[in-house]
C-alpha cells in the first residue's frame, strides 16, 4: 500500500505487501523488498536496495551523497539487509567510488533514533546502534556488536564481532571482538561476558577467551609476543582464531 501523498519514482522496484507512508519520497534506482514498511516523511534518494521485512520509521534519510570532498558525483550504492529496523531521523549515506562504492548494512540490525552511518561503512548482522551513535566513513562493525548511545567512531576503525562499546565513547583505534570498550578515548574493560552468555557461548569458549585476553592485555608483553603465547598455550577455537586474526590484521592499532 502506497499512501497517495507519497512520491515514488515510477521505476522503483516494490515487493509484495510493502507499505509506504504519507509524504515519503522514493527516488531513482531503489528496490524495496517484500513486507517492508516505510513510515511517513521518509526520504530514500537513490541507488538503495532494501531487503524484505525491514521497518523504516518517520524522517529517516537514506541514500544521500557521501559527505566527502573527494566525491565527484559517481554512482554509488547502499544495501540494507533483511529485517533491519531503522528508527527516527537515522541518516545513511551512499558509498564512494574510491572507498568501495557501497555502504552495506547487514541483516536484522537495529539502528536507533538519530544514528548516522557514513559512506563505505560495512555493518555486520544483528548490530545494535543506540541513539545518536555516529560512524565516520570506511568503518567496519562485526556481527552482534553493540554501539552505545552518543558514541563517535573515527573513520577506518574496525570493531570486532560481539564487542560492546559503552555510551559516550570516542573510538579512535580498532576494538577486538568479544570485549567491552568505553571512555574518551576508549579503553578496554574486559570481555563482554554478559553479551557472550546471552548469545550462548559455552563455558569452555569463555574460559579460553579469558586466557587470550589476559595474555594479550594484562601481562605487559608486546602484541607479537602475546600472539606467539596464545598460539602455543590456548586451544585454537574459532573464537580464539577470530580474536588473534583481528589483532594481526589491524591497521589503525588496537584499543588497549
Amino acid at each position: 500500500m502506497i499512501h497517495p501523498t507519497a512520491i515514488v519514482d515510477p521505476e522503483t522496484e516494490i515487493g509484495s505487501e510493502v507499505k509506504i507512508g504519507p509524504y515519503s519520497i522514493i527516488g531513482k534506482h531503489v528496490s524495496i523488498g517484500s513486507g517492508t514498511v516505510i513510515g511517513s516523511h521518509v526520504v530514500i534518494e537513490s541507488d538503495v536496495t532494501i531487503g524484505p521485512d525491514c521497518q523504516i520509521f518517520q524522517y529517516a534519510a537514506i541514500g544521500a551523497p557521501p559527505q566527502s570532498l573527494k566525491y565527484k558525483g559517481e554512482r554509488t550504492y547502499i544495501k540494507i539487509g533483511r529485517g533491519t529496523i531503522i528508527r527516527e531521523f537515522v541518516t545513511i549515506h551512499r558509498g564512494t567510488e574510491f572507498g568501495g562504492g557501497i555502504t552495506d548494512i547487514g541483516e536484522e540490525c537495529f539502528l536507533m533514533a538519530y544514528t548516522h552511518i557514513a559512506h563505505d561503512c560495512i555493518i555486520g548482522r544483528k548490530v545494535v546502534m543506540s541513539n545518536n551513535a555516529t560512524l565516520g566513513g570506511h568503518i567496519t562493525i562485526g556481527e552482534h556488536a553493540t554501539i552505545g548511545g552518543l558514541v563517535a567512531i573515527h573513520q577506518f576503525v574496525k570493531v570486532g564481532d560481539h564487542a560492546f562499546v559503552g555510551g559516550k565513547s570516542a573510538v579512535v583505534k580498532d576494538i577486538p571482538p568479544f570485549v567491552i570498550a568505553a571512555g574518551d578515548r576508549a579503553k578496554l574493560h574486559g570481555l563482554n561476558i554478559v553479551g557472550l552468555k546471552r548469545q550462548g557461548f559455552s563455558s569452555k569458549t569463555l574460559s579460553e577467551l579469558k586466557k587470550v585476553y589476559r595474555i594479550v592485555f594484562r601481562i605487559g608483553i608486546t602484541l607479537n609476543e602475546a600472539i606467539e603465547r596464545v598460539t602455543a598455550e590456548v586451544e585454537q577455537l574459532p573464537e580464539v582464531i577470530n580474536f588473534i586474526e583481528f589483532i594481526k590484521s589491524s591497521e589503525r592499532g588496537i584499543t588497549r
